[in-house]
């Protein structure tokens, strides 16, 4: 009928979805229990602390989930500081590998498990500098682990700080062999960050074996591959210090010092104290060196120069202000003396410094090679000194001046004579040195000897050609 609306017919409304069940393994675990625990060790000893962290590693309820893994995670931290703390070595040796923490490990990420591996062997280095046996040790079980559990990366991380502990170990030859291997398996995946690591790694153990040739070419592979990636500060600060100890190797100590003042402003940034300080020794090292060459003016041929308090002025320059009162200590005290004493030239004053400092002077092998050099340029220069108003002197008295044995005067001045620092010849049977005034050159002999040796070469030359003509002939 018209006008009529027409009934539609609506259809029911949609039904609800049913609820999924809750699972309740997604609901939050509750770790107050675990949290507890952890904050109970604040003020307690390292030797009260192992238990408790232990207790949190391995309880009962196998809780997992991410408040559980953090708290467990800053519990191996913990753990691993307290064994450290309380002098128990062989607990840290075996933490990671044993039984306290494969639970956690088998429950957690494979990068998860990298990053709290690389995290405890950084702490427990930095926290046991000294105790390189077990740093070896630990490395070695964790390398071990990675094979069996076919973690690559891992290991090939934890081989690279094996190698840097072979290497303050002075195992150089156990450390090349595994760097050598090492790099094999880096350039074929291409890891520029471990790249950069291992090639530092490698420059400082050829620097060691004195293969300084190796040692540059090994730098040179590193800062190549660091200019692609970024690389960090306290990383960028190893490699310009190794810069720096091989231009000081080769005598170029203005380049040298500019390499370790970059390292040392670096790590100055970085706060890091330890490091910082034998950057600091060294840039005073190549000042002494340098300005020790100039003062005595050596030439190729030894000659030495008047004196000058030159290079003294620069320590005390260096020292002063913010970065003397920020890094006193007995370190740059040692490196003063040695300034001043090779300012004045007094061979005595020097051995007297290094016999005042010989934890600072010679624990570190670059400072004691090149300090080995400085005093045998002390020697020298004192010696040329002491007999140059004579043509002919004893010997005992040359030794009776400078205040050394008989026997290291006599062996150190027949050495000179042999490189040519000085005209002369050592009467052993009256015990006496005569020396010569140098003799200029005589021209006419040589200028013969290039006659001789032009008519050689013309005489050679008709020689071949008559040859050839009597072949000719026949």
């Amino acid at each position: 009928m018209a006008g009529e609306k027409m009934e539609v017919d609506t259809p029911p409304a949609a039904a609800a979805p049913p609820s999924e069940p809750v699972n309740p393994e997604d609901e939050e675990e509750d770790c107050s229990d675990l949290a507890t625990l952890l904050d109970s060790i604040n003020d307690k000893s390292a030797a009260e602390k192992i238990p408790i962290l232990s207790s949190v590693l391995n309880e009962p309820a196998n809780r997992y989930g991410p408040t559980a893994s953090a708290l467990k995670e800053r519990a191996v931290y913990a753990l691993a500081r307290a064994y450290c703390e309380d002098n128990h070595h062989d607990e840290v040796v075996t933490l990671l590998t044993g039984t306290t923490c494969a639970p956690f490990f088998a429950n957690v990420t494979k990068a998860k498990t990298a990053k709290v591996v690389r995290a405890v062997l950084d702490a427990v280095c930095a926290l046991a500098p000294a105790e390189l046996d077990m740093q070896s040790q630990i490395c070695r079980n964790i390398i071990t682990w990675c094979q069996s559990e076919k973690r690559t990366f891992l290991r090939q991380r934890v081989e690279a700080k094996l190698a840097s502990v072979l290497f303050q170990q002075d195992k150089y030859g156990e450390a090349l062999t595994l760097v050598d291997g090492l790099l094999v398996e880096l350039k074929k995946l291409d890891d520029k960050q471990l790249l950069v690591e291992v090639h530092l790694v490698e420059s400082k153990i050829h620097h060691g074996l004195r293969g300084m040739a190796k040692s540059k070419a090994a730098l040179t592979a590193s800062r190549t591959s660091a200019n692609a990636i970024y690389v960090a500060p306290a990383l960028q600060s190893q490699i310009d210090l190794m810069s720096g100890v091989l231009h000081c190797e080769e005598g170029d100590y203005d380049t040298a010092h500019s390499y370790f003042l970059e390292a040392f402003e670096q790590l100055d940034q970085l706060d890091d104290r330890a490091k910082a300080v034998p950057c600091l020794k060294y840039m005073m090292l190549c000042k002494i060196l340098d300005g020790l060459s100039k003062a005595l003016g050596l030439s190729a041929a030894g000659n030495m120069g008047i004196r000058s308090d030159r290079n003294d002025s620069d320590i005390s320059g260096m020292i002063t202000g913010k970065r003397g009162v920020k890094y006193a200590g007995t370190d740059v005290e040692a490196m003063s003396a040695i300034a001043a004493a090779a300012s004045k030239r007094s061979l005595k004053e020097y051995e007297a410094t290094i016999a005042k400092y010989p934890h600072e002077l010679q624990d570190d092998l670059l400072i004691k090679h090149h300090l080995n050099t400085l005093q045998e340029q002390l020697l020298e220069s004192n010696l040329i000194r002491i007999i140059e108003p004579y043509s002919c002197v004893e010997i005992d008295h040359v030794a009776e001046l400078i205040e050394m044995a008989l026997p290291v005067v006599e062996k150190k001045l027949s050495q000179m004579i042999l490189d040519g620092k000085f005209n002369g010849i050592l009467d052993q049977g009256k015990g006496q040195l005569i020396v010569y005034e140098d003799a200029d050159a005589d021209k006419a002999m040589e200028k013969g000897l290039k006659v001789i040796e032009n008519m050689d070469k013309v005489v050679t030359s008709l020689f071949s050609r008559s040859q050839n003509l009597r072949s000719m002939m026949v």
